[in-house]
């Protein structure tokens, strides 16, 4: 047993309760904002509604599909073996907890100028950063970093193309017709199926192991079919209410039929914040419950351990917190400022951004929401040509992007030392 985890063992829990509750509360400001922005920008919900679903359907990715993503935060960027840990854990104690705080610090300063930054990014910038310096660079699993790191190229473009695509296709079955708002009610319920087969697909495939039920591949889906179905059903009803309003120029109903996309956005930012929880919760919970771990063990070292039901609500909260706060900053970035968002549009960026993150939480790759958002959305203006693009704040938004690995790695060295030489 350590002595220092002996006798700062409730110290250093304290301190990563506090620590995490903060990162949590940077990923409902900046992350959470990202995915809940395109909706409240595209005006098809109220802030309020966004909050509302962002704590129901966070929770849900969360617990349902989030752990393998965390797993992959804790302990698969570090190679265990080689960082010594079992000989001194807090060394790992000290590393998480300056993690923890570089993040949150740097998330702070980035929502308060509205950057959609990358949780993802921040904290596995700065566990790199202790684990190189603090450690010894071999204690780092570079064929991990790497992969992660062409996922932040992947991810955005991956979104982007499909965005481009999602969007042409209503442009062609829906908006460019003689009939848009009749082809709208026709062609709408096919979408929602697509967004109830999506969330439905990740939470069988992964989500339902944490539950103890193992069904084969092929089962899951049969029940994500059936799943898209119920969703299909309950938008059809949804769309019932919506009458054609005639418009100024005569024939021309794009109003209504925005107001038939505005139906649609809703099951696509449930699909955007299921997808949210179940990749970038554990930004905030992996390095807390790596402490948790270790203080609870009296200092032996565990690579995997179950998570407590108390660490996700302890993140989820946060991010709900974050969310209220401050969310309203990103949210006018993502949301109004890359290029003007209707409901259609919107659309078309959240249902590919989520497919995009659901697919990687299922392969346990932490990519980053923002970048696939921001790629998404970019995928959109482009399907209208160049100029409808806010290239200005696109610079601004990759500047910050390029400047976030950097900034989380260093903040979380001069923590790493401060922690050691207060506690060693």
């Amino acid at each position: 047993m350590s002595e220092i985890i002996s006798q700062y063992g409730m110290i250093f829990l304290v301190m990563a309760c506090l620590f995490g509750f903060f990162m949590a509360w940077g990923v409902g400001a900046n992350d959470v904002a990202n995915a809940m922005g395109t909706s409240v920008g595209a005006k098809a919900i109220t802030i309020k509604q966004a909050i509302l679903i962002a704590i129901v359907f966070e929770f849900a990715g969360a617990y349902l599909a989030g752990g393998d993503v965390t797993s992959t935060i804790r302990s698969g960027i570090i190679d265990i073996e080689k960082a010594g840990f079992s000989d001194s854990p807090e060394l790992l104690v000290y590393g998480m907890l300056s993690s923890l705080l570089a993040a949150g610090i740097w998330l702070l300063i980035a929502s308060n100028y509205g950057w959609p930054v990358s949780t993802t990014h921040s904290i596995i910038g700065a566990i790199v950063g202790f684990a190189v310096v603090g450690i010894s660079p071999d204690a780092v699993v570079w064929s991990q970093v790497g992969s992660i790191v062409a996922s932040w190229v992947v991810s955005p473009m991956c979104s982007g193309i499909l965005a481009f695509y999602i969007f042409r296709s209503v442009q062609k079955l829906i908006l460019d017709t003689d009939e848009p708002f009749l082809n709208a009610k026709k062609y709408v319920p096919l979408y929602i199926f697509l967004v109830g087969f999506v969330i439905g697909m990740v939470t069988l495939v992964k989500g339902l192991r944490h539950v103890g039920l193992e069904i084969t591949f092929s089962q899951s889906a049969a029940y994500a079919v059936g799943i898209g179905v119920v969703v299909m059903v309950g938008g059809m009803l949804m769309l019932r209410r919506i009458k054609l309003v005639p418009a100024q120029h005569g024939t021309f109903h794009i109003a209504s039929v925005e107001k038939v996309f505005g139906v649609l956005m809703i099951f696509t930012a449930c699909s955007m914040a299921f997808a949210h929880g179940s990749n970038d919760v554990a930004n905030a919970i992996g390095p807390l419950a790596a402490v948790a771990g270790i203080v609870s063990s009296g200092g032996v070292f565990v690579g995997e351990s179950a998570l407590p039901v108390w660490i996700l609500l302890l993140g989820g909260i946060g991010i709900v917190v974050g969310l209220v706060t401050w969310g309203y900053k990103v949210m006018a970035t993502i949301g109004r400022n890359i290029t003007e968002l209707t409901p259609s549009r919107g659309f078309a960026a959240e249902l590919a951004a989520a497919t995009i993150v659901v697919v990687a939480s299922g392969t346990g790759i932490p990519v980053s929401t923002t970048h696939t958002l921001v790629g998404a959305v970019l995928g959109v203006g482009l399907a209208r040509g160049i100029g409808a693009i806010n290239l200005n704040v696109v610079g601004k938004i990759f500047l910050s992007w390029v400047v976030t690995l950097p900034v989380g790695a260093l903040l979380s060295i001069l923590f790493f030392f401060l922690f050691r030489g207060i506690f060693s």
